[in-house]
């Protein structure tokens, strides 16, 4: 009999979960259309919760913000595994590069937030990079030992030109894609040749 005290606990925990899994995944798309000063109410109505669920979750609208950037950062750098395990090296590495043009597309309804000043914000750029150098280091390695890529890139280099060159200020995926074509194209030069090619 002891043992069925713990259960309605454990159920709480996980409607808990659903329910900011929900308040993220609304927040993430209300943000991309209105901005992060949308309405609570647009987000809880998208979401399906009342607004006492949100505050109690989200007492401040910085907290939702930084629980949606961090949402879209461990989607995105996850989305490596997934993708390396799927395609060959080259395809694998432009596949997540544009990946990655997506997430900077989602930053541009959190750009203002995120550089607003506000010290919430703060540990979000370490933790940009905690998640995405580790992701992209993995697949330039397997590209360049696959002789499809030059060597002597660094993540943290690819990761910022790809950022400026695919401006959250902007909202063009077709000239994205271009350049990420042309970054692609000077990730070529210079690069080893297969053994198979001699």
């Amino acid at each position: 009999m002891g043992t069925a005290a713990p259960e309605p606990s454990r159920r709480v925990r996980a409607d808990a979960r659903r329910s900011i899994d929900a308040l993220v995944e609304a927040a993430r798309d209300v943000f991309a259309t209105q901005g992060v000063d949308a309405p609570v109410r647009e987000i809880t109505k998208k979401a399906g919760v009342g607004l006492a669920t949100f505050y109690r979750h989200f007492p401040d609208r910085s907290d939702l913000v930084s629980a949606v950037f961090r949402h879209e950062v461990d989607a995105c750098a996850d989305a490596a595994v997934t993708i390396a395990a799927a395609h060959e090296p080259f395809d694998a590495l432009a596949r997540w590069l544009r990946r990655f043009t997506e997430f900077i597309g989602t930053k541009r309804g959190l750009a203002t937030a995120l550089h607003s000043g506000n010290p919430a914000y703060e540990p979000l750029p370490a933790y940009f990079q905690q998640r995405f150098e580790p992701a992209l280091t993995s697949l330039l390695a397997t590209a360049a030992a696959a002789g499809d890529i030059r060597g002597d890139v660094e993540a943290t280099e690819l990761l910022s030109a790809v950022a400026r060159l695919c401006s959250p200020a902007d909202a063009d995926r077709a000239r994205d894609d271009r350049m990420i074509a042309l970054l692609l194209d000077g990730l070529r030069y210079g690069a080893r040749a297969r053994p198979e090619d001699h």
